[in-house]
């Protein structure tokens, strides 16, 4: 069961434009992000952090922390293909939020 420090987490990495666009790119991930670019794929094991760093303009350091924050909060898991991490969302985390915020609001 999860608890208002958790529900805080989420709140902290959707405040950030960058990461709402990432997890908005992150829901249709074929239309977004160029398959033939990829390792794997992006609707099994999710998109490659290289070709987010892409899309979003700016360091790969800067987005690997927004990964790890969208990941502390649940919302995105992780998974690594050779030295690559992939990146999904986590439906049923955010559908659980949505409910929360229905519920809450």
């Amino acid at each position: 069961m999860r608890n208002a420090a958790d529900e805080i987490d989420v709140f902290k990495a959707l405040s950030n434009p960058a990461r709402l666009k990432i997890l908005q790119w992150l829901r249709d991930p074929r239309g977004n992000f160029p398959i033939e670019r990829g390792i794997a794929d992006p609707e099994d094991v999710g998109v490659c952090v290289s070709q987010i760093t892409e899309k979003v303009g700016v360091a790969q350091s800067t987005v690997s922390t927004h990964m790890r924050e969208l990941e502390r909060a649940g919302l995105v898991k992780s998974t690594r293909v050779g030295k690559w991490t992939h990146y999904m969302r986590d439906e049923d985390r955010i559908k659980e939020m949505l409910s929360v915020l229905d519920r809450s609001l």
